[in-house]
């Protein structure tokens, strides 16, 4: 059926989805999937002719060309394919992403024979997939054919996964586990599996390590990580510390190996060579490069020690994409076979599905008979605690995780414990990280019945295998988890920044990330709930900066709330002669002004002026240099206060009035139809009782007034001595005017009768209306005249449910066109239709009058020209697309509540000062500047950010770093002028690694969003996507190129702080309004993009990257919430129940087989099927479960600006295709790219740069 008949099912911005649940199959899937037959046939041997690992794209046959897709890039590891150097790999932290180092692996076009294959859902980029839809020709390869370096080279990237380690001084051992998870070992390898899971039930494991964990890179990865992580090593190899720095000496597994290169596991695997390649059997094993792999917490040893590997020299790993190692016999019995099973001589198992591990990551795959080949390497020794049991069946890959055991396959036979190990025993004492679990939480899952995968062409998993004749081995896709991912870096931080209190006192030091839970002492710099830097470290020219490409700005939030422990501002009256400043820069006195002559002058710290010091500020200094009062004098040593302002800093040179509120609501056929009218007017009369106040305990000072209008407007007159209110109509509404001064605007609690009369009026005296049509412009206008004539600032409520057609000033036509979606005239959708909207945004800025505006469209209402207003005010704008009293009213509600209540600086001015060397160039958010300088808001509100760019106009300097301060003059809701400043000093570097060194990603993709939809109003979308990922290809390939340590240009390697930049980028690139999908409406995508233009840091972070949380392993004695997982369908499991939020939506998402227990205390229903998926709020339920669960969503919805309704989503259910838009690392429906193939992408643009 189509969403569009069921109201409650809006899109996630409210909009309807068309088209949602289209054709199924029975068992509820959407037909395009393939039906679930089980795994391909049996093993063949060997591939046709003109076979080539690299199938991908159907369109392009030519078995011979190994080019990939991404021009002989790939996913992370795309070594080149030259002759391996000799002597030990450079080690450094900056190599840490040299997991991603060794093959070259191709995505190129697939053979002729191959099957014509649709790429897999989250592959646009496609990592070469291949897809098993259809019959496999049977292969010939003798035993031994010999791997050759593309192939090599793919297996190594389709992993992506550090593997087997290098072996330790001690010989080949192998690192034990860490105890909760056993890494895949060799227990396993004597069977390929002959079945497995559709993806969508794919376990969502990661491949584990073979026991290897990766270096602390810096600080971030000293200790253990929590078993939800997001790689499975303890660092991500990627050169993830930042700049090289001298290295202590190698980790045990590092130093000196006895006979033996160093092993690690391709990064990425592939399908057979081409074909037979005479000549020594060679294996490559393409993990990290040794300084990328200790196993703990030892830093590495410097790149100066090629030496420390006696036996021989091995090549740089990232060197030898296919070449030989140096000493490819030196393990006992032969070299451990890699991960990658084609590179074994032999049988090729059957493909896994694509976007998951292979099953194997170890040993060579069976013969047909389930015997190792002959000639192959032998089988990995077992890592310690891990045996195979006798005989255990699977049916899914063996991933293992959190002590389980990797069963052998069904049919094959049961291997004893031990069986075919050779080598020496493990090690103690390694400690292997286990990687991040995912849905299924410890189970190897078998394939669900009945549950098809969510990718394209996955036909015959998990039946029973067909014939004795082998499939053919396939690329395999990257593996996500060896990849940089969120909840890792997010753990990570809370462990290691979450539990001291951040102090400000320090320059340059990049605060705790938005996901972590801190406190703030302020020390002289403002708290990061203030003001946030896409870098802590400011390149000391211009020239440095234009080479890296990476934004200096600052995302300020002037009256962000504090939490209950923090201490908000100080309010500092310096009496009539007003605060203290620079003579020349006007800088307010500050931590950063430097007194001399005995205190009697100061130096301003922004322009070196010297200044007097008035006589009734004059202050001894102590022997230091500094005021003996200074740390009495919130201006000498805090980075955020206010001071009180004169009169001087007041319009017209008189104090303000108290700001009034004006409700003017809409009562058209359609208002009051939904039920908006009623529901308003019923809550305003609780809410007046709640406008903002300085002093809780006192009256606030705020006036209010109500007008409705639909084609005409309705004023009303509320005055204390009056029996009933009274009503004035204004039909001529081309020359608007308020037609009484007296009562309008009144005093709450004076007139508290005569309100609550009127109120419960109007719904009756308009419930019988006939009248469709509204006007808007003259709306506005009614209330900025009201303000004028109350000679006060204020804010407008304005409740509106149509486009308005009605003649008037600002009246709009229909103008949505879907045929100019992705054209050169699609930013005309994004722009106002008149000029008369920008107009009078100005003369409501004048005044400090600002907008809000509640939304209650059935249709298109030109949210672009609508919301001009709202925007350039310092307003907001909230969108209740097919609005239901029944199903919205709670969101509706609290929207309003907090919207009326939080408080609010009015009529106000914002300069930003910096020191010499850079100034303020670019400013975003919601608010109108009439000259270059000041941002003027008529209204700011706690949510409100302004985000400011930086550029050079001269040289900085190391000592004195770079300042900024942030002044705003407003009026408090009481009607007291004031000034809020806010001071900020960060670093300044002359060398690259430093600025690599201290930047914030969050920060960094905040701004980037900022500007990139700002530029949608100038420029075509696909030069605004494509200019996204230029700049970010230019940042990543800059820090490759000066602070990364030399390797193979076919490794991808991130700077530590900037390592989650593709992830977060390509969730950006995927919004709805840079990339929208057909059901996506144009009113949808203005709404968002003038949203984000005013978000903070953390809403921006949890709206690209939702947090998606497993309530299964909700602890309900405990206060912490459970790690949150990957947002990839991958990692939900059917048996699981997940919450999801991004600040807008939230999501309850109920797998098929979640226990019964667990659906019971949540629901109080017995089972799946009772589940009614159009609930909106959950049931309040007398067990501990269901109270936690319901504190948690409320906590949620505390810490978000706009109030969350829930949505019940079913696995399977229509719903199902909204709540997968928001898993951002899997393809999405509208054509984004999922994060592995992205990934791919990105370094594919970086090596462009590089070449």
């Amino acid at each position: 059926m189509n969403v569009n008949q069921q109201p409650h099912m809006a899109s996630p911005y409210g909009q309807p989805q068309p088209g949602y649940g289209g054709g199924h199959v029975p068992a509820g899937y959407p037909a395009q999937y393939a039906p679930y037959n089980g795994p391909g046939s049996a093993h063949q041997q060997g591939p046709p002719q003109g076979y080539s690992p690299y199938a991908s794209f159907p369109s392009k046959t030519v078995a011979t060309n190994l080019v990939s897709d991404l021009s002989s890039s790939s996913p992370l590891d795309l070594g080149m394919r030259g002759p391996p150097t000799s002597g030990a790999p450079p080690v450094t932290p900056a190599q840490n992403y040299s997991q991603f180092g060794q093959g070259d692996t191709q995505n190129g076009p697939p053979p002729m024979g191959a099957p014509p294959q649709r790429p897999s859902v989250s592959q646009p980029y496609t990592p070469g997939a291949v897809n098993l839809s259809g019959p496999q020709p049977p292969y010939n390869q003798q035993f031994g054919a010999l791997p050759n370096s593309m192939q090599q080279m793919t297996n190594q990237m389709a992993s992506m996964q550090v593997g087997s380690t290098a072996p330790s001084p001690a010989g080949p051992g192998y690192a034990p586990p860490s105890v909760s998870h056993s890494p895949v070992s060799a227990a396993y390898t004597h069977s390929a599996p002959p079945t497995f899971p559709p993806t969508s039930a794919a376990p969502t494991h990661p491949p584990p390590t073979e026991g290897v964990a990766q270096p602390p890179p810096q600080s971030y990865y000293g200790a253990p990580h929590s078993a939800q992580q997001s790689f499975p090593n303890a660092a991500p190899a990627y050169s993830a510390a930042g700049p090289t720095h001298p290295q202590a000496p190698p980790p045990v597994s590092q130093q000196s190996f006895p006979q033996a290169p160093p092993v690690s596991q391709p990064p990425f695997s592939t399908g057979p060579p081409p074909g037979p390649i005479p000549g020594p059997r060679t294996h490559s094993y393409g993990g990290p490069p040794p300084g990328a792999q200790a196993s703990f917490q030892r830093p590495p040893l410097p790149a100066s020690h090629p030496a420390a590997f006696p036996g021989g020299p091995t090549s740089h790993p990232a060197a030898f994409p296919g070449g030989p190692t140096s000493h490819p016999s030196a393990f006992p019995g032969g070299p451990p076979p890699t991960s990658a099973p084609s590179q074994m001589p032999g049988v090729i198992p059957p493909q896994p599905p694509v976007s998951q591990p292979t099953s194997y990551h170890s040993g060579p795959p069976p013969t047909a008979a389930g015997f190792t080949p002959q000639g192959g390497p032998p089988q990995r020794p077992p890592l310690s605690g891990m045996q195979a049991p006798p005989h255990m069946t699977s049916q899914g890959p063996p991933m293992v995780q959190a002590n389980h055991v990797p069963p052998s396959q069904p049919g094959m036979p049961p291997v004893p414990p031990n069986a075919s190990m050779s080598g020496p025993p493990p090690q103690p004492g390694l400690q292997a990280y286990p990687p991040q679990q995912n849905g299924a939480f410890g189970q190897v899952r078998g394939p669900q019945p009945g549950y098809a995968g969510p990718y394209a062409g996955q036909q015959n998993y998990g039946a029973p295998s067909a014939a004795p004749a082998p499939a053919p081995s396939a690329p395999k896709r990257l593996d996500p988890d060896s990849i940089p991912g969120p909840i890792q870096v997010i753990e990570d931080d809370k462990a290691n920044k979450g539990s001291e209190p951040f102090t400000t006192g320090v320059r340059g030091q990049a605060p705790p990330l938005v996901t972590t839970n801190f406190q703030v002492k302020d020390q002289g710099n403002s708290s990061p709930r203030y003001i946030r830097c896409t870098a802590y470290n400011v390149p000391c020219n211009s020239d440095m900066a234009k080479q890296s490409q990476v934004p200096l700005a600052a995302v300020i939030k002037p009256l962000a709330t504090l939490p209950p422990d923090e201490t908000p501002p100080y309010l500092v009256d310096h009496g009539e002669s007003g605060p203290i400043r620079c003579n020349r820069c006007k800088a307010y006195m500050c931590p950063y002004m430097q007194f001399i002559e005995g205190g009697r002058r100061f130096q301003c710290g922004f322009c070196s002026c010297v200044t007097e010091v008035p006589p009734h500020y004059f202050q001894h200094l102590d022997h230091t240099g500094k005021r003996v009062d200074c740390y009495e004098r919130p201006e000498l040593s805090m980075g955020s206060y206010e001071f009180l302002a004169t009169v001087d800093y007041c319009k017209n040179n008189k104090f303000p009035q108290p700001p009034a509120f004006i409700f003017l609501i809409d009562v058209s056929y359609n208002a009051v139809k939904s039920g908006m009218v009623g529901m308003v007017c019923q809550e305003l009369k609780t809410l007046l009782d709640y406008l903002p106040r300085e002093n809780p305990d006192m009256e606030s000072n705020i006036r209010v007034g109500f007008v409705t209008y639909n084609k005409v407007l309705h004023f009303y007159n509320v005055k204390a001595s009056l029996a009933q209110p009274q009503m004035m109509v204004v039909s001529d509404v081309a020359d608007m005017f308020v037609p009484l001064l007296d009562g309008f605007l009144v005093n709450v609690q004076e007139s508290r009768v005569v309100i609550e009369s009127l109120l419960d009026q109007i719904p009756e005296m308009f419930a019988d209306t006939r009248e469709t049509d509204t006007v808007f412009g003259p709306v506005i206008q009614a209330g900025l005249e009201a303000l004028k004539a109350a000679d006060c600032a204020g804010k407008l409520f304005i409740f509106h449910s149509s486009l308005p057609i009605a003649e008037a000033p600002g009246k709009l036509k229909n103008r949505e066109d879907k045929k100019l979606v992705g054209t050169d005239k699609e930013k005309s959708l994004f722009q106002p239709q008149v000029g008369f909207y920008n107009t009078l945004a100005k003369e409501c800025v004048a005044q400090g009058c600002c907008v809000d505006l509640f939304l209650f469209p059935n249709q298109y209402v030109d949210v672009a020209t609508l919301g001009v207003v709202p925007t350039s005010t310092g307003g907001s704008i909230y969108k209740y697309t097919y609005f239901q009293a029944p199903t919205d009213q709670e969101r509706f509600l609290n929207d309003l509540r907090r919207d009326v209540q939080k408080q609010m600086g009015f009529d106000a001015v914002m300069r930003v000062r910096t020191s010499t060397g850079i100034r303020a160039t670019d400013f975003f958010g919601s608010f109108y500047m009439s000259n270059t300088t000041d941002v003027e808001l008529a209204g700011l509100d706690c949510d409100k950010t302004v985000t400011v760019e930086f550029r050079h106009d001269d040289k900085l300097s190391e000592e004195t770093g770079a300042l900024m301060q942030c002044a705003v003059l407003y009026t408090s809701c009481s009607g007291q002028r004031r000034l809020l400043i806010h001071n900020m000093a960060v670093n300044c570097c002359s060398q690259l690694a430093d600025l690599y060194r201290n930047c914030e990603t969050d920060t960094i993709i905040n701004f980037f969003a900022k500007y990139a939809y700002r530029s949608l109003l100038s420029s075509p979308t696909k030069n605004v996507r494509d200019s996204l990922v230029n700049q970010c290809a230019q940042i990543l390939a800059c820090y490759r190129k000066h602070c990364a340590s030399p390797s193979s240009a076919g490794q991808l390697i991130l700077p530590e702080c900037m390592k989650l930049l593709p992830v977060y980028l390509n969730c950006m690139l995927k919004s709805d309004v840079l990339q929208p999908g057909a059901d996506v409406s144009l009113d949808d995508r203005a709404y968002l993009r003038q949203l984000i233009s005013t978000m903070d840091v953390a809403e921006s972070h949890v709206f690209f990257y939702p947090r998606l949380l497993p309530l299964q392993k909700l602890d309900v004695e405990s206060t912490t919430l459970p790690v949150a997982v990957r947002d990839s369908e991958e990692r939900l499991s059917r048996g699981g129940v997940y919450l999801l939020e991004n600040g807008m939506n939230l999501f309850l998402w109920v797998g098929a087989n979640a226990q019964q227990e667990l659906l019971q205390n949540i629901f109080g229903m017995p089972s799946f099927n009772h589940i009614d998926p159009s609930m909106t709020s959950l049931p309040a339920l007398d067990n501990p479960f269901s109270k936690r669960l319901r504190e948690i969503i409320e906590t949620i919805r505390t810490q978000r600006s706009r109030y969350m309704k829930l949505m019940v989503v079913k696995q399977e259910d229509k719903l199902e295709l909204i709540f997968k838009h928001f898993l951002v690392e899997d393809k999405s429906n509208n054509g984004g790219a999922s994060y592995v193939d992205f990934l791919c992408h990105m370094h594919k643009e970086i090596r462009q740069l590089l070449s």
